[in-house]
């Protein structure tokens, strides 16, 4: 054999090692990045699920602010003890005010609490304000 032989069988040697990836390094970077992003598709979906409760109790805190300003513009002071449920929607969101009245220190003043509750649950309050009103000018 002669050296331009051996010099050819090393080049067809190192060619073939470094002809590129194998299957298993693509299907384990493959696997990588579809893990990476499953990952992405979740933290996306967490921030929009946040992003809406926080807008319901933004809209929410609107609208106890909103009733508490309509109370204290009424003309009857209301009596202590009593509770009243009246719908508060703020833009396409369906909310339900529970207005509890108590008495205060002064008789001239009634502390309200202002439970806001969305239309289609019962359960938890998105937002809570307690206030005073008064019919003195």
């Amino acid at each position: 054999m002669g050296c331009a032989e051996v010099d050819a069988r090393r080049f067809r040697s190192q060619k073939r090692a470094q002809g590129g990836f194998t299957l298993i390094e693509v299907l384990v970077a493959l696997a990588i990045v579809a893990i990476a992003l499953a990952a992405a598709l979740r933290a996306t979906s967490v921030l929009a699920q946040n992003n809406r409760g926080l807008r319901d109790r933004t809209l929410a805190t609107l609208s106890a602010e909103n009733t508490a300003a309509q109370l204290r513009l009424d003309t009857a002071m209301p009596d202590p003890g009593s509770v009243r449920t009246v719908p508060c929607d703020q833009g396409k969101l369906a909310l339900r005010c529970t207005l509890e009245f108590r008495k205060s220190v002064n008789n001239n003043f009634r502390q309200v609490e202002i439970r806001v509750f969305a239309t289609n649950d019962e359960t938890a309050a998105l937002a809570t304000l307690s206030t005073l009103v008064t019919r003195l000018p």
